[in-house]
């Protein structure tokens, strides 16, 4: 499934991955912390987002429970391959490049990209 969430979308896919299955009102009162929101607003958004089967929902009890039905790896993959593909005419080299010149990586960053690297580097010489 080509998966592309809105930013509202990845916003409560993101708690979902980290919370794991919610109500509504659990994933709205975290939202509402760092913007205006209407529970509404969330409610529908999370609506929307089961009926593009990107969540699904528990209705046996009385606070329907969502849960996520995508895996975040693919999610990101998705979303680095468009703007790989979109900004850096597929160059993969060129995102790293320029993600690794618009912001400092702390020291265990630095540590698992050359970990990375390392592991790249292998495989090319098997």
């Amino acid at each position: 499934m080509q998966v592309k969430p809105t930013d509202s979308e990845l916003q409560i896919l993101n708690l979902l991955w980290e919370k794991g299955p919610s109500s509504v009102r659990a994933i709205h009162n975290v939202l509402a912390e760092e913007r205006d929101l209407y529970y509404t607003t969330t409610l529908k958004t999370m609506q929307l987002m089961a009926e593009k089967g990107l969540l699904s929902r528990d209705t046996t009890q009385r606070s329907h429970i969502y849960r996520v039905n995508i895996k975040k790896r693919d999610v990101e993959k998705n979303l680095i391959d468009k703007l790989a593909n979109s900004v850096f005419k597929g160059s993969a080299s060129q995102l790293i490049l320029s993600a690794l010149g618009h912001s400092k990586p702390n020291k265990d960053e630095l540590e698992e990209i050359k970990a990375l690297i390392e592991k790249l580097d292998q495989n090319e010489d098997a």
